[in-house]
């Protein structure tokens, strides 16, 4: 048996504007720039792409399923924005074939600083997804599949949910195939689906990709390496960027008719169906345990944390903004919180991101800046800004508890 896992990761993140020593106001984020890529990315990807997946299931009367996570950063944009999209995520939702997962809220690497923040952009998402589309995930994939036992045992303990998606590391699963579930170790009620990195990046990356061995891929050339699985593992699981369809590979590829075609040539072989991340966690039992005491991701070819972590820079950034963290929940200034909730969405570091070769080139596509280094300046120009305000509002709360000093205050003035 081989099921197929369709599961796809939708965002874009809050663009910074060109933020320099001498702004002194709050206006961190570009609107006119987030609603410019917000509308594009939705008339490229996302209406055409929801609308074939409509069509998908019902021309299979149900047998073709997927999931999405949606990071809650844009579907405030597409209410904003783009509510047409949303409404089309809604339709999907009452197919009965389309899962929502959960992750952070604003896409960030709160796991890995300050697991409080992290427990409660879990649950603004979970409370999101349940109030748009009426499901409550029981699927958690962090941030760019970042992942370790230390999560597996946190999210075991928050007895939400039933499985964790992870990327399938090479150099973790060794001779074995990330075409079964596993389980962490020591967890007893979650388990794993790993990543098929090779046959996911087939669509995402090396789709359009002429001088690729492989090219043309052709929907049934695909359904044979998936048929392959059979007798070799219990589920593919096809992982990635939904703006796969349409943005990063565009119309004129032919990425759409290939994932129109797909269900078809897969469903010819008797032992192939579609199954959403929980049906598949119910229907196989873990094979093994797949143990992970350092950080991996599904980033780059390391497939470790150095995307955002790699250099001074980004350490620096990082480091900064969640030692505001005391400070900024201190304030219980709603705007505040959210201007710094913002900021620690993952791509503003990847962003500062110095690497080259291949994946520098892969950085490069998704870079607004013309430099790491004027990401880095831009990003910390605005948290000066943010500390600024955020001491401005400690002062007067201080003035405003202490009766000595206000009456100093009114003295003085």
């Amino acid at each position: 048996m081989a099921s197929v896992c369709f599961y796809f990761q939708v965002h874009q993140p809050y663009r910074l504007r060109h933020y320099t020593i001498f702004d002194n106001n709050g206006l961190y984020f570009d609107d006119h720039k987030n609603e410019s890529i917000c509308r594009k990315v939705a008339s490229k990807c996302y209406l055409p792409a929801n609308r074939l997946m409509l069509d998908l299931i019902k021309k299979y009367e149900g047998r073709f399923k997927i999931a999405y996570s949606i990071t809650g950063v844009l579907l405030e944009q597409l209410e904003r924005y783009c509510p047409e999209v949303i409404e089309t995520f809604k339709e999907l939702a009452k197919t009965g074939c389309v899962e929502f997962l959960a992750e952070t809220y604003h896409h960030s690497l709160s796991f890995l600083y300050s697991r409080n923040e992290f427990f409660e952009q879990v649950y603004k998402h979970i409370e999101t997804i349940e109030r748009l589309f009426g499901q409550r995930p029981r699927v958690f994939r962090n941030t760019e599949l970042i992942y370790n036992n230390d999560l597996a045992a946190t999210i075991e303990e928050m007895a939400e949910f039933d499985g964790i998606i992870a990327e399938g590391a090479d150099h973790i699963l060794g001779y074995r195939s990330p075409n079964f579930i596993y389980q962490p170790p020591n967890c007893e009620n979650t388990k794993l689906l790993l990543k098929n990195y090779k046959l996911s990046d087939d669509i995402a990356f090396r789709f359009s990709n002429r001088s690729w061995s492989e090219w043309p891929l052709r929907a049934d050339k695909f359904a044979g390496w998936i048929n392959q699985i059979n007798g070799n593992g219990n589920v593919c699981n096809l992982f990635m960027d939904y703006e796969t369809f349409g943005e990063h590979q565009w119309h004129d590829t032919g990425v759409f008719d290939f994932l129109q075609q797909l269900p078809e040539e897969i469903l010819k072989h008797p032992d192939n169906d579609f199954k959403t991340p929980s049906e598949s966690l119910k229907a196989y039992s873990a094979v093994g345990t797949f143990d992970v005491p350092h950080t991996i991701s599904w980033a780059d070819m390391e497939r470790d944390l150095s995307a955002w972590l790699g250099n001074k820079m980004q350490s620096s950034a990082i480091d900064t903004l969640y030692r505001l963290e005391g400070r900024i929940k201190q304030c219980e200034d709603a705007r505040l919180l959210e201007d710094w909730r913002k900021l620690q969405t993952s791509d503003h570091f990847y962003y500062m991101c110095t690497k080259w070769f291949n994946d520098g080139d892969v950085h490069k596509y998704f870079n607004p800046y013309d430099s790491p280094y004027d990401s880095y300046i831009n990003f910390m120009n605005v948290l000066d800004n943010l500390n600024y305000r955020c001491s401005k509002i400690l002062a007067q709360q201080e003035m405003v508890s202490s009766p000595a000093a206000l009456q100093e205050e009114v003295a003085a003035v």
